[in-house]
């Protein structure tokens, strides 16, 4: 028996992403995907400047702890983004719409103490976990498998604000 199954090549293959799940899944998901690029982005960005400029007590400790942070936090980033260019979608990551766009407060310049470090960097995560809840809540009517990004995610940065904040917290 001769197979006739015609093998896919360029021509037959779909090449807009968007048919699979459809526009308005598509344009669903990205209203929460964006934003968390965005943040996570500037997350990265705070996280290295914080990293250089944290100065005091347990300074060897945070600054290891405020790299590994970064590392996630791009990791993340990246994440997201390729998930929101799956679903046929651009992503803006650029560092003037992250700039613009962010909702993270702003991180104080300059050197900085490591409690006042901590504080900072554990409200921005606070803003970031915001938009995280939000999608969270809002995707499980649009796409579970973006809802289990986010939660990933989720789980992974609630774990690095525990460990930052546990340097202020009191006993």
């Amino acid at each position: 028996m001769t197979d006739t199954t015609i093998a896919p090549n360029a021509e037959t293959v779909k090449q807009d992403t968007t048919s699979i799940w459809g526009a308005d899944v598509a344009s669903g998901v990205a209203q929460f995907l964006q934003p968390l690029v965005v943040n996570l982005t500037a997350l990265s960005v705070d996280g290295k400047q914080a990293h250089w400029h944290v100065r005091g007590q347990n300074f060897i400790g945070l600054h290891e702890l405020l790299d590994v942070y970064v590392d996630h936090v791009r990791e993340w980033a990246d994440m997201v983004a390729e998930r929101t260019v799956a679903l046929g979608l651009p992503v803006d990551g650029r560092i003037q719409t992250v700039a613009s766009s962010t909702t993270t407060p702003t991180l104080t310049e300059g050197f900085t103490s490591t409690s006042d470090t901590v504080a900072h960097v554990v409200s921005q995560i606070d803003a970031t976990l915001e938009i995280l809840h939000k999608g969270i809540t809002d995707l499980d009517d649009i796409d579970l498998s973006s809802q289990d990004v986010l939660i990933e995610i989720e789980r992974g940065l609630v774990k690095d604000r525990w460990m930052l904040f546990a340097h202020i917290a009191q006993a």
